[in-house]
């Protein structure tokens, strides 16, 4: 190396400072963030094509900082349908409680009975993602949504999830 490179090299680390270049071994405790956490949920496994499907979350983020609800949905037959995104409102950011919900074919597309499909739902904060919670759904002809336990969740609208089921040999869509 030459006097010159040496020369811009040391100026430029000590404009920028040593730590760029001093390996990362650990984080502090300050510097680790806990995920959010899902503490209950509760959504019905059969519904009617036609009803509205609510999936209920409470959850909560010790830093405050929940930023959206992820949901995918999959369905045997189908190929793939893209995640919907929830941006969760400033005032549920630390503690979230309601529902999020999935609009149904409607129930004149007979060919939806029988049919299955699974929602995932992560929630992002500023430490990460949240351990997923599954829901199975079966559409049913003669099916009544069950009620999620008596005080357990707000009756607070979170959001849709922005997917337009296919009936099997469909593709996947966003509603409008």
């Amino acid at each position: 190396m030459n006097k010159k490179t040496l020369a811009l090299f040391v100026a430029f680390v000590l404009a920028t400072g040593w730590a760029m270049f001093v390996p990362r071994t650990a984080q502090t405790a300050a510097e680790k963030k806990a995920p959010p956490v899902i503490v209950q949920s509760f959504a019905s496994k059969e519904l009617r094509a036609g009803d509205i499907w609510k999936v209920y979350l409470k959850a909560s983020d010790p830093e405050g900082k929940m930023k959206y609800i992820f949901a995918t949905v999959s369905q045997p037959g189908v190929i793939a349908y893209p995640i919907s995104i929830i941006r969760i409102k400033g005032e549920n950011q630390k503690e979230l409680s309601g529902y999020i919900y999935l609009n149904t074919a409607p129930a004149a597309q007979s060919n939806f009975f029988n049919l299955s499909l699974t929602l995932t739902v992560n929630i992002k904060g500023a430490g990460g993602f949240s351990q997923p919670a599954v829901f199975p759904l079966t559409f049913e002809a003669q099916s009544t949504p069950g009620a999620p336990p008596d005080g357990a969740f707000k009756e607070q609208n979170l959001g849709p999830i922005s997917v337009t089921l296919q009936t099997v040999g469909g593709g996947g869509g966003q509603q409008n």
